[in-house]
């Protein structure tokens, strides 16, 4: 299909001189004016490139230029004048112009400099394209929650992004760590910069420091070729350090003093590589804690605990659940025919009394079981997995007159037999820990209430 362009001159014979010249290649509609351009642009949205005398009776073509890019910023144009300088041709392209062109017009130089600028326009669409995308799966937007605990990780997110400071994540598992390292990056001057993700948890000792600052050909046995380690490839852009609390003492100092140089050298290497990167460090562990047991030095913990951002447990932002619940439903019915449209509230109700060791993570993940095998329509009780069904049903009260105490061993034993007698998964159901947990059975057996 043919691309569409507008060409805009008073000048009838220039006008249709060039619309002759261009209309095998291109679909071309004419204006006399900025007035009939305008009109133009509105009543058809595929025209993809403007071509505009600068010089025209009423609005000229700088103005036109202004309007047309206000109202389509990706529309590709080019201005032709018979009286150019340099100033006027600076003002345009600084207005959004893609090029400027001297009349008389060459007709073979026009040809080609059009097919420029709409391959010029085509990329920047695309690279607009692919950041939307981004922005959609890495930006703020993509975080749902309205909870105060989640209003400061907002908050504290968009103060910290634009500068260079070092952030620490720290949260448990699954409550979006890397989702937020993404958006501070994305919301940061270095967005444009390379993004390079680390999980130190991941990586065996023997091979972590290769991973961070690469290595040298010969270095060592299977060193077949210089490797450009993790560090210098986020150079000019943020590395994001997850799990940073699984790395070993000896790894620790290395990484605390190339974060205070900005410089390293890479294994087998002897010239000291600078380079210029924002550090985000994330862990599930409680560094402080590790920092008194002694496995996390304690200046590497200050070097990285510039600015500190927690992460909330699902079960602290309860709240939260019914905007997750509709967010993933929506994406993920749709990923999978559209057939699901909502949940009833007896359903949403057992998974906000859930407690979600999982975190979002695991919220996810059953939604997606729960629209894959769903017969359509809306989301049920009996859509629900069933380990997922017990905090629910035991969090109702046993008896209007029991104890507390009767109301706690009520629940806990009504979720021992929910998941077959397994321990450890009524523990996580119940929101306890296996200690806890074994120490109440422990008192129930010996008071004759269970074998």
């Amino acid at each position: 299909m043919k691309p569409s362009i507008l060409i805009v001159d008073d000048e009838k014979d220039t006008r249709e001189l060039m619309a002759r010249a261009l209309g095998a290649d291109y679909n071309v509609t004419t204006a006399a004016d900025a007035e009939l351009a305008i009109k133009a642009l509105e009543a058809n949205p595929s025209i993809a490139l403007m071509l505009s005398d600068v010089r025209m009776p009423g609005a000229d073509g700088l103005q036109l230029l202004k309007a047309a890019k206000k109202m389509r910023p990706n529309l590709a144009c080019i201005l032709l004048t018979a009286f150019g300088t340099v100033d006027q041709a600076v003002a345009a392209m600084k207005d959004g112009a893609d090029d400027f062109i001297m009349k008389p017009v060459d007709l073979d130089q026009l040809d080609l400099r059009v097919a420029k600028a709409l391959k010029t326009g085509a990329l920047e669409n695309e690279v607009a394209s692919l950041r939307s995308q981004l922005d959609e799966k890495y930006g703020l937007d993509n975080m749902v929650g309205s909870s105060a605990a989640m209003e400061r990780v907002f908050k504290m997110v968009r103060r910290a992004a634009p500068s260079s400071a070092t952030v620490l994540l720290q949260g448990p598992n699954g409550t979006g760590k890397d989702l937020i390292a993404h958006a501070i990056h994305n919301l940061s001057p270095r967005a444009k910069g390379p993004f390079v993700a680390v999980n130190c948890g991941a990586i065996p000792e023997n091979l972590i420091e290769s991973e961070l600052f690469g290595h040298e050909k010969g270095s060592f046995s299977g060193a077949v070729a210089q490797h450009i380690g993790s560090f210098e490839s986020a150079n000019h852009g943020t590395l994001f350090l997850d799990e940073v609390g699984e790395l070993p003492l000896a790894m620790q100092v290395k990484l605390l003093r190339a974060l205070e140089n900005r410089s390293f050298t890479r294994v087998g290497g002897s010239q000291p590589v600078e380079v210029d990167i924002r550090v985000i460090a994330a862990t599930n562990r409680d560094l402080k804690a590790l920092v008194e047991d002694g496995g996390f030095r304690q200046d590497l913990f200050y070097r990285l605990n510039v600015i500190d951002i927690h992460l909330p447990a699902l079960k602290d932002r309860v709240e939260d659940i019914p905007l997750l619940v509709s967010r993933f439903i929506k994406e993920l019915s749709a990923a999978n025919g559209g057939a699901v449209t909502g949940i009833t509230p007896a359903a949403m109700k057992m998974l906000e009394a859930y407690s979600w060791p999982g975190n979002v993570r695991e919220l996810r993940n059953a939604i997606e079981k729960m629209v894959v095998l769903s017969s359509g329509g809306q989301l049920d009780v009996a859509d629900i997995p069933d380990e997922m069904r017990a905090p629910a049903a035991i969090s109702l009260p046993i008896a209007a007159t029991g104890t507390l105490a009767e109301t706690e061993k009520a629940k806990i034993l009504a979720a021992l037999q929910s998941v077959g007698n397994n321990r450890s998964k009524a523990a996580r159901v119940l929101g306890i820990s296996r200690r806890t947990l074994y120490r109440k059975l422990d008192e129930y057996a010996k008071e004759g209430d269970i074998p």
